[in-house]
């Protein structure tokens, strides 16, 4: 089942963010020269301003930021200096170009002012893998600041900074997805101390309030909407940061038993040729379907869940 869903991704059409996750996906699960690969051609794709994996007219700010852990371990196998070339450009997009905010907080586009909950996966933990720990936190807590409900436990979609208000005010799963899995991957790198605790903490309110929602082991594309479509991306997302989190000893072992029937009941979901379907749906997002994105959080789930 698992390279069935690995040999679907590798058909699929993917923008920045989707080759990011992808790469990352073949790096956790053992397939570095797949994840190498998948870096060439991002860097193949690179803009002038260091984005990479650039398709098209794209905006994105942080998404093409998301591959960089990813490309930095491609350098250190291959030492190929084009790869070196390609993350020096990308960093100084990360670090001085792209758009940000009076607080230099970057915006997830160049064209609007605005914050979505998808950054905190893209932009902090490429950061900190290049070893801007303090952009990384700085960030990352811009996006917190801007975006987590504290009495909801939950995070919201998209904040407009420049109107002042909720562009989407909806708890929906996969962002709350990116969310813990992003800041996961901080926790996986920071050392011990009040970020890392912060965020140890969040991630784990976050984890419970959604698991509330569950709906036959699977949750709403909204989570609080019981009238919104039922799809398994957000649970994989939830599986595979919780995994990760009991295996490094940051997460309770209570909520690894909690999530061992999500995975088993998205198991179900994987078609005769390898989709995991139904998710939140490329490329508009707004029904169920098909997505990279799905496809790499189930290899990421299962990479997690090894040895467990």
């Amino acid at each position: 089942m698992l390279e069935k869903v690995k040999s679907a991704l590798l058909t699929m059409q993917r923008y920045s963010w989707e080759q990011a996750v992808a790469a990352l996906a073949f790096l956790e699960a053992g397939d570095i020269d797949i994840a190498v690969c998948l870096c060439y051609d991002a860097v193949n794709r690179q803009t002038p301003c260091g984005r990479l994996g650039n398709l098209g007219a794209q905006n994105g700010a942080t998404d093409p930021v998301a591959i960089l852990p990813v490309l930095l371990a491609a350098y250190e196998k291959t030492q190929d200096p084009k790869l070196k070339t390609a993350l020096n450009k990308a960093w100084k997009w990360a670090l001085t170009d792209a758009p940000r905010n009076k607080n230099g907080i970057v915006y997830h586009m160049d064209n609007s002012r605005q914050f979505w909950v998808d950054s905190i996966y893209m932009l902090p933990p490429a950061l900190l893998k290049g070893g801007y720990v303090s952009e990384a936190i700085m960030q990352a807590d811009g996006y917190i600041n801007a975006l987590w409900d504290s009495d909801k436990k939950l995070f919201r979609h998209i904040w407009d900074d420049e109107k002042q208000e909720f562009e989407a005010a909806e708890f929906w799963g996969v962002g709350n997805g990116w969310a813990v899995a992003g800041l996961g991957r901080l926790i996986e790198g920071l050392p011990e101390g009040e970020a890392r605790s912060r965020y140890i903490k969040i991630v784990t309110d976050t984890c419970n309030a959604a698991l509330e929602f569950t709906d036959n082991n699977l949750f709403h594309n909204f989570l609080n909407k019981p009238e919104s479509f039922i799809e398994a991306n957000f649970a994989q997302m939830l599986c595979y940061t919780i995994a990760k989190g009991v295996k490094q000893g940051w997460l309770d072992t209570e909520l690894l038993n909690r999530v061992k029937p999500i995975r088993t009941a998205v198991h179900k979901l994987v078609d005769t040729y390898g989709y995991v379907t139904p998710v939140c749906g490329a490329p508009f997002f707004n029904s169920p379907g098909t997505a990279p994105e799905a496809q790499a959080f189930y290899i990421l789930m299962e990479a997690s869940f090894n040895g467990i």
